[in-house]
């Protein structure tokens, strides 16, 4: 009786754990992680780009691995996004950053606490570019004009 008792013991902790049911802490937090990045993934790929009719994942701007999402508490999250602008001295990457920020400000279905940097070596001038498009206030202030909000919305525009 023994034996039965731990062969159906063994048997119901092996179901719970392929289930996902009773996967350990830190594998299952991993996988959360993991997920939550696939999904901003998602939502910034189809992002176009303000100059060429690419999106940014078709450009290689944007990577699966260029995003990382971190826990802050059980319900409010880190999301950090690391782009590699096309050329090392790319005029619009502040302008990207911003479609960054925009596009996800209004899309990600969690709470969270965005983070957006010019990936570290890939741009001339990426530390005053990463302060500008972190900046609430700088954000704000462009999307509040006419002209630039027109390009971010048709840079955040989903395609059909």
């Amino acid at each position: 009786m023994e034996r039965v008792s731990g062969l159906l013991s063994w048997t119901l902790s092996r179901v719970l754990w392929l289930s996902g049911l009773s996967e350990p802490g830190a594998a299952r937090q991993l996988r959360i992680m993991e997920e939550k990045a696939l999904e901003v993934y998602d939502l910034i790929r189809t992002i176009r780009d303000p100059e060429k009719p690419n999106t940014l994942e078709e450009l290689e701007v944007v990577t699966e691995s260029c995003v990382e999402v971190q826990e802050l508490d059980e319900e409010d999250y880190l999301v950090i996004i690391r782009f590699t602008p096309t050329v090392p001295h790319c005029s619009l990457a502040t302008l990207i950053g911003l479609c960054l920020r925009v596009k996800l400000q209004r899309c990600l279905p969690f709470k969270h606490k965005l983070e957006i940097y010019i990936s570290e070596g890939t741009h001339s001038t990426e530390e005053d570019i990463n302060k500008q498009i972190n900046d609430k206030e700088r954000v704000a202030a462009a999307m509040e004009n006419p002209n630039l909000r027109e390009i971010v919305e048709q840079c955040v525009l989903e395609p059909d």
